[in-house]
């Protein structure tokens, strides 16, 4: 993930979803971050993050928002990315329009960058067919059903679409993590 984001040149970024925080402590320790900004529903998860990476010297400025990124209120203005790692399979699938609006219609960041479970990968950890890696799952896609998902995403909002593996590859299985990096075109001067 830190990789995507120095690739895409992000320097204003929004964890959605942060969870704990294991994204953010590692983005803190990146000097290039000029903003970081964690969002999260569960307030304890918030409050723990915030406890351990405010004494942690750092040049960013760091934001916690308790929240949902669904919700048009919420100011995210000035962010370049955002990224939802591990988060859009804890979504209801009849609220993913709701994702595509808060993020490419309304908010429009340069970059979006979504991770989620590759259900093809799933036998490889020893789970049968039908079963999720999580309980609270709302989903797992494989690779054809999320490439379609994001395609017609990125093809609905101008945006182009990146595809990559996260993790060890196995043979017509993929990996066990996927990736989607969409990214708007430069605006024209």
């Amino acid at each position: 993930m830190v990789d995507a984001l120095v690739r895409c040149g992000a320097r204003r970024v929004a964890d959605l979803g942060c969870g704990p925080g294991a994204l953010f402590e590692r983005l803190i320790r990146e000097d290039r971050f000029e903003v970081l900004t964690g969002v999260e529903l569960r307030l304890g998860d918030l409050d723990s993050l915030r406890a351990r990476v405010e004494p942690m010297k750092t040049g960013a400025d760091l934001r916690f928002i308790h929240g949902s990124f669904l919700d048009p209120a919420l100011d995210l203005k000035g962010h370049d990315a955002f990224v939802m790692l591990e988060t859009l399979e804890h979504i209801d699938p009849d609220s993913l329009s709701q994702v595509e609006r808060a993020f490419f219609v309304l908010r429009q960041p340069r970059t979006v960058i979504i991770t989620t479970p590759n259900a093809d990968y799933n036998p490889m950890l020893g789970l049968k067919p039908g079963r999720k890696r999580h309980w609270d799952h709302r989903f797992e896609w494989g690779r054809e059903r999320f490439r379609h998902w994001a395609n017609g995403v990125a093809d609905r909002n101008g945006c182009a679409v990146r595809f990559d593996d996260v993790g060890p590859c196995a043979s017509g299985l993929g990996a066990p993590t996927q990736m989607a990096t969409f990214e708007r075109p430069e605006p024209r001067p």
